[in-house]
């Protein structure tokens, strides 16, 4: 693996990320909040909890530990969430930059919230990795919510990424 290959993936996943919020921006606050139970909950639920995995894993790559989530109450509104998601999308950009081949072997060391004083260890390229598949889980649900309401964000696969 080297950190061409992952910078490539980021790109990928910005540029569906985008298409997403192209379609997202329009709706109502229903829309926004009606749950489909397709997964977590409405798209703002969805979308807080996109950013926050951005800001736990950015965290972790730079060795801080994250105690808590992002909470609801402060991100109630899709304006407060994309101002967020801009500012940790900048975050992984910057943490791309200075990003050595030799870095993506090293080891994080992380506690998830759902098992508290259980240490993990994977190689940064892992949860690298790990960050763009849940942001794909995440981004497919959240398609097919809008696909429901006449919005779909279109085709957002790796190929017409390559192909555009």
């Amino acid at each position: 693996m080297q950190v061409d290959q992952i910078k490539e993936l980021y790109d990928y996943n910005n540029w569906a990320n985008d298409r997403l919020w192209q379609a997202v921006t329009g709706l109502s606050v229903d829309q926004l909040t009606t749950n489909i139970h397709n997964g977590i909950g409405d798209i703002l639920t969805t979308l807080l909890h996109m950013v926050n995995g951005v800001w736990t894993w950015c965290t972790r790559w730079e060795g801080g530990i994250v105690t808590h989530a992002l909470q609801a109450d402060d991100f109630s509104t899709l304006p407060l969430i994309r101002i967020r998601w801009q500012e940790e999308e900048e975050h992984v950009q910057r943490f791309l930059e200075i990003l050595h081949d030799e870095d993506l072997n090293q080891e994080i060391q992380y506690i998830r919230s759902a098992t508290p004083g259980q240490v993990f260890t994977l190689p940064l390229w892992k949860t690298m990795f790990h960050l763009i598949n849940h942001q794909t889980q995440h981004r497919s649900e959240i398609a097919m919510q809008l696909t429901i309401l006449n919005q779909s964000p279109g085709e957002l696969g790796m190929s017409n990424f390559f192909n555009r």
